[in-house]
């Protein structure tokens, strides 16, 4: 069994996905960072001091403590349920800043990536019998005219 997974994880996709993984979250991590550190406080710069992760809406009974507040992080640490959809256009963000950057990674890299060169496709053998078959009508049109 163990010398199975030994060879499991020995091949080269296994070794791939893995290190496609590790560098994914990598990637997700600096995504986030660039969404909420830089791209969404100069959107909020932009609208006038409009911050999407304040807009919640509290959906069950908050403590006496937090009753009336405005931190999204302390209601949802508290336990209570609350609706964050100012999170959720903050994730949308982070996702479409992702895959606008995948989409132009890849687009490079095709661009990088020499095409294989197709070679001329020559032209099928005619078999024996259809050539000598065509000769024979190619005869009898002869003797028709």
């Amino acid at each position: 069994m163990f010398k199975e997974f030994k060879a499991f994880i020995a091949r080269g996709n296994v070794l791939d996905l893995a290190v496609a993984v590790i560098i994914g979250a990598a990637f997700g991590k600096i995504v986030t960072s660039l969404t909420d550190d830089i791209i969404m406080p100069v959107i909020g710069w932009i609208t006038g001091g409009l911050d999407f992760s304040s807009y919640f809406v509290v959906l069950g009974k908050a403590p006496a403590a937090l009753a009336g507040s405005t931190d999204y992080a302390a209601l949802k640490k508290a336990g209570v349920s609350v609706w964050g959809y100012g999170a959720f256009v903050t994730a949308a963000v982070n996702f479409l800043i992702l895959a606008f950057i995948i989409f132009l990674l890849i687009r490079v890299v095709n661009r990088l990536v020499p095409k294989p060169d197709e070679a001329p496709v020559a032209p099928a053998v005619e078999p024996a019998d259809i050539a000598l078959l065509r000769d024979i009508r190619d005869e009898l049109r002869k003797v028709r005219t």
